[in-house]
C-alpha cells in the first residue's frame, strides 16, 4: 500500500491522521478516495467538486509532481510515497 505524508497543518482539522497513513489505490484518484474512508472530510482539502486537485495543494509520487491534476491518474505503487502539500500564504 502506498504510504501517505501530509503537511501538518490538516492535523489541526483532523486529529488522527499520522504521517505515513497506508492507502488503498492504483492512482492518485484512488488513493485520495481512500483516505477519505479514513478520515471523512479530508478529500474536500485536496481535490474540488470535480475531483480535481485544487489550486493551493500539490502531491507528489516519490519525488515526482503529479501529471494530471484534473484526474489524478498518476500510477502509484505498493511501495510508493506519497505527499500532500498545501500551500501556506500570508504576507
Amino acid at each position: 500500500m502506498p504510504n501517505v505524508h501530509f503537511t501538518t497543518h490538516l492535523q489541526r482539522f483532523f486529529p488522527t491522521l499520522q504521517q505515513g497513513t497506508q492507502a488503498d489505490g492504483q492512482t492518485v484518484a484512488e488513493v485520495v478516495r481512500s483516505l477519505e474512508q479514513q478520515h471523512p472530510g479530508l478529500a474536500a482539502y485536496i481535490v474540488d467538486e470535480q475531483g480535481a486537485l485544487r489550486k493551493h495543494v500539490n502531491i507528489f509520487v516519490n519525488d515526482e509532481l503529479v501529471i494530471d491534476r484534473q484526474k489524478l491518474s498518476d500510477v502509484v505503487g505498493q511501495k510508493t510515497r506519497v505527499f500532500i502539500f498545501q500551500a501556506l500564504s500570508g504576507g
